[in-house]
């Protein structure tokens, strides 16, 4: 009888281990924000080009500013018809607010929505971004108390969060009147710090776990700002519109290397509630400051990153076109030097961003300003007419 009793535990053992590892946790959902106020041609290709690696559109919808008032983003209902993942639309409520007005702010709400189903568009969701500091966090559940009845039956609603309200008594409270949370990990709090921290954000993700039972994503980023130096204050930001103010500019730019090692980490150590990862945000043809589309597919997907520049050259009648090609999905910066092995040269320059060095043997490209080459793009650095260039003799010095 012992016997029997035993191989039965043992039996069951193995069968509770089998379903463990027939049942294994689902991977990390992804998303992206399409965070342009104003829509161009170039958002169909970035669309088409995203569908099959992040599941939902979470989409810059309305915006209240305390000087401005409300700001609809012109979205173009076609194609994300077209398109047809999931779509929530995304209501931004400047910090800077003095006070919300509730009764304003639903009736807007209540319009966009109207609006956006009257041109064919489902939503799956409504986000409200509002950066409230601790001390308004009740008059912000208030607010969203407010709201949720005056939503669609069944519409889910998610709120954008910050890391500082893991220190209110407030947030289970905030958090219980919400479907879901996006905790926003990026942000310029001190210019040396960057935009991001992963060993903070891993911290922040695990308490916020501990913070409610409510799934949650993180909010990542995939893209870089200048920092402009002000007469009082904070610095001032620029992102892809110029501001129109002289002065040096600070670059910085979230490291894809980084964001692929966080994301590593999150699948493998994954905090309770964890729901997925949202990237901030789909990037344009022509964007200055963000990963380019194939850089940012590939961090998601959790691909092996990797880059490797060349030089190409075009030829007509010894007129030769110098250019770098980064061949990889890794945008990179633009290489420090590339030198060329090159004989009788009757002219040569270099374009914006490069200085020419000319020996008799040697054209040598060396870079005076910052900028980087997309994943599987080119950069044009300079020209030469010469008799021969050795292709096979260049030399890139990233």
């Amino acid at each position: 009888m012992g016997s029997l009793i035993r191989w039965v535990a043992i039996f069951g053992a193995a069968l509770w281990l089998s379903a463990c590892e027939q049942s294994p946790r689902s991977p990390l959902d992804q998303q992206v924000y399409v965070w342009q106020r104003q829509w161009t041609p170039a958002h169909e290709a970035a669309l088409q080009g995203s569908r099959a690696d992040f599941s939902t559109l979470r989409v810059l919808a309305l915006q209240a500013f305390p000087q401005e008032g409300w700001r609809r983003t012109r979205v173009d209902p076609a194609l994300l018809k077209q398109d047809g993942r999931p779509l929530i639309a995304v209501i931004r409520l400047d910090g800077q607010l003095a006070a919300l007005a509730p009764p304003q702010i639903i009736t807007q709400v209540q319009q966009l929505l109207a609006d956006w189903q009257g041109q064919g568009l489902t939503l799956a969701g409504v986000e409200i971004d509002h950066d409230a500091g601790n001390a308004r966090l009740a008059a912000y559940r208030a607010f969203l108390q407010q709201l949720r009845p005056a939503l669609p039956a069944g519409l889910p609603l998610s709120i954008t969060a910050l890391p500082a309200w893991l220190s209110s008594p407030e947030l289970p409270k905030l958090l219980a009147t919400v479907d879901s949370s996006v905790l926003q990990v990026h942000a310029v709090s001190r210019p040396q710090n960057g935009l991001f921290d992963p060993t903070q954000t891993l911290r922040w993700a695990k308490d916020w776990s501990r913070a409610s039972d409510k799934p949650f994503y993180l909010a990542l980023p995939a893209y870089g700002v200048a920092l402009l130096a002000a007469d009082e204050g904070a610095p001032l930001i620029e992102s892809e519109v110029p501001l129109a103010i002289a002065g040096s500019r600070q670059e910085m730019l979230a490291d894809p290397l980084q964001l692929a090692a966080l994301a590593t980490q999150l699948r493998d150590e994954r905090p309770s509630h964890l729901a997925g990862l949202i990237w901030f945000r789909l990037p344009l043809v022509g964007d200055r400051r963000a990963w380019s589309l194939t850089t940012l597919k590939a961090v998601a997907r959790g691909d092996a990153l990797s880059s490797r520049l060349t030089v190409e050259l075009t030829a007509h009648d010894r007129l030769y076109d110098v250019s770098v090609r980064n061949q990889g999905n890794l945008d990179q910066p633009w290489p420090q030097r590339v030198s060329l092995v090159a004989r009788q040269c009757q002219g040569a320059d270099a374009l914006a961003g490069y200085v020419l060095q000319q020996s008799a043997d040697r054209l040598i490209f060396t870079r005076v300003h910052d900028g980087r080459i997309t994943a599987g793009g080119q950069r044009a650095i300079g020209w030469a007419r010469c008799a021969f260039i050795d292709q096979g003799a260049s030399n890139v010095d990233p």
